[in-house]
């Protein structure tokens, strides 16, 4: 596995395995935008744990199937996508052990980029213009300003310095997911984006870097997130599923920011359409840390509804 720390050993990485860049990466064109036919992006900010090590072991995956180079993760805490400037300095820093992830998942290599690396001073990548799934649904997008932004910024920004085919994001941020695909789909619509489904511990409770923060009775408490999505699919409409959420949050002395049932693509309120697949998000803050889950929803008792699926 090679450990890739700056732009300059990227290119030299991306020349010896694929090719030269028809132009100066820093300033893409449409010729750079084509994608080379070997590497598989898997964006992450380090502090890795199991969940991103399914998505790496899943991008090794894909690459072998269809003859590519292999897997990349990235590793870079974006320091445009936090609203609140002390979440960004207590992100965890774990390089040594998230290098070991990587190379346990089979990732074939990894770039550790700094933040002149991806926003060179004085002449940042633009933010492009944001997809309706970033400001439209007052999910994520009411409750931290500017992180869509940030994200696909950096992505976009990512895309352009590894020239992936694919990528891979984690379902567990399910707007996330809905905005990185619409923004590909439009800004480079040569790259395929694929998901990677939640990643769970023992009990329930999806992976996230932040768990770590969980007080013990706070963890505990948070168990009832996946509770009452689980409590969500016994009911046989929206508004008595988000009923049923609200109520399995509050038995534990939890408000949630949202607790809801959504078209799963674009995030809309549900307009009663069985073709359109729809899922039941939360966003709830326990204790000092803010936890996001989500599952598919259908009404109980229903069958046949399509998947939601996120590939780009």
């Amino acid at each position: 596995m090679r450990v890739l720390y700056s732009n300059a050993e990227l290119s030299a990485y991306l020349t010896e395995q694929l090719g030269p860049l028809p132009v100066n990466p820093s300033t893409p064109t449409a010729a750079t935008h084509r994608a080379t036919p070997g590497i598989v992006l898997v964006p992450t900010m380090g502090a890795l744990h199991a969940g991103h090590a399914s998505l790496i072991r899943q991008a090794a995956s894909l690459a072998a199937q269809r003859g590519m180079l292999g897997a990349m993760a990235t590793i870079f805490v974006n320091p445009t996508q936090f609203d609140n400037p002390a979440d960004f300095e207590r992100y965890p820093h774990t390089l040594e052990a998230d290098l070991q992830h990587c190379r346990a998942a089979g990732a074939a290599a990894v770039f550790v980029p700094s933040v002149t690396d991806i926003y060179p001073p004085g002449t940042p990548p633009p933010v492009p213009p944001l997809p309706t799934e970033a400001t439209a649904p007052r999910l994520e997008d009411a409750h931290r300003a500017g992180h869509f932004a940030g994200v696909c910024q950096a992505v976009l920004r990512l895309f352009d310095l590894t020239r992936p085919a694919a990528a891979l994001f984690g379902e567990k941020d399910w707007q996330q997911l809905q905005v990185l695909s619409a923004m590909t789909r439009t800004h480079r619509p040569h790259i395929s984006i694929y998901p990677g489904p939640t990643v769970r511990e023992h009990d329930g409770l999806a992976m996230s870097s932040r768990n770590r923060f969980l007080s013990p009775p706070d963890r505990q408490r948070g168990l009832a997130l996946s509770r009452a999505l689980a409590d969500a699919s016994t009911q046989s409409t929206p508004a008595t599923a988000e009923r049923f959420m609200i109520e399995t949050l509050a038995a534990e002395g939890i408000t949630p920011d949202y607790a809801v049932v959504r078209d799963a693509q674009n995030l809309t309120a549900p307009t009663g359409d069985p073709s359109r697949p729809l899922r039941a998000l939360i966003a709830a803050p326990v204790g000092a840390v803010r936890l996001l889950d989500n599952m598919a929803w259908m009404p109980a008792g229903a069958v046949g509804r399509p998947a939601a699926g996120a590939r780009a």
